[in-house]
């Protein structure tokens, strides 16, 4: 049976609240504010201004650092994919490529549980504003690329892109789950299991229309061919 991954021994201990470490600059300063406003009101609510004050940075430097709220927000998942990807062990690499990739979602998962009310919160206000979801939704496709690269899984192409995509949907899924979940993550654990169940029969489902679909060199080939053919006739 495959192996399943466990809870890292420094994954917080409290659901929803970030640890308090102190900012070192004012980029850090500014996603952590975010935050801390999400977990107190709606996306939408929140201006600039509102971050610059609760970070204790000038707008200066707050424009310094970032174009938008959503710059801000983008900046987070970067930094939550750096963080996974500096905490992959290796031992996993001998595992089904389901297994690697449930083992990395669920270190992103216990990176993202301290901010577990902010992340609810801006579900919330996704649900209601198209825009927003489809900027997130971006966000999310490119971070799942790099998911599944740490995963040992190609993203590479249009194929890669599909991958992304259709990661980004299901990990979505799944944080509907995380959101109202123990600290242990226990339920979001089954949730995203059972999810990638499915998305690996998509996947191969993916494979195989990718291996029915004519190449670009192969449909030139075809075409000269018949045009040969028909000039022969």
């Amino acid at each position: 049976m495959a192996r399943r991954p466990t809870r890292r021994s420094g994954a917080s201990k409290r659901s929803g609240s970030a640890p308090r470490n102190m900012p070192s600059t004012p980029r850090e300063a500014a996603i952590e504010a975010l935050l801390q406003l999400l977990a107190e009101k709606r996306f939408e609510e929140i201006g600039l201004s509102d971050i610059a004050e609760t970070a204790k940075i000038s707008l200066a430097d707050l424009r310094g650092a970032f174009r938008s709220t959503l710059a801000i927000y983008a900046a987070h998942v970067k930094d939550n994919d750096r963080k996974v990807l500096a905490g992959g062990d290796g031992d996993m690499a001998e595992e089904p490529a389901r297994d690697r990739l449930l083992d990395v979602l669920m270190r992103r998962i216990e990176i993202m549980t301290p901010h577990r009310t902010a992340i609810r919160s801006l579900m919330r206000s996704a649900a209601r504003n198209p825009g927003l979801a489809l900027a997130l939704n971006a966000i999310a496709v490119n971070s799942q690329q790099w998911m599944l690269t740490a995963a040992g899984i190609s993203a590479a192409g249009p194929k890669g892109v599909l991958r992304a995509q259709g990661l980004a949907v299901l990990f979505a899924g799944v944080l509907r789950t995380f959101a109202d979940d123990e600290d242990d993550n226990a339920r979001t654990m089954a949730a995203l299991d059972r999810a990638l169940a499915r998305g690996e029969r998509w996947a191969s489902l993916l494979d195989d229309v990718c291996a029915l679909a004519p190449r670009p060199g192969r449909w030139r080939r075809r075409r000269a061919r018949d045009e040969d053919e028909a000039h022969a006739a």
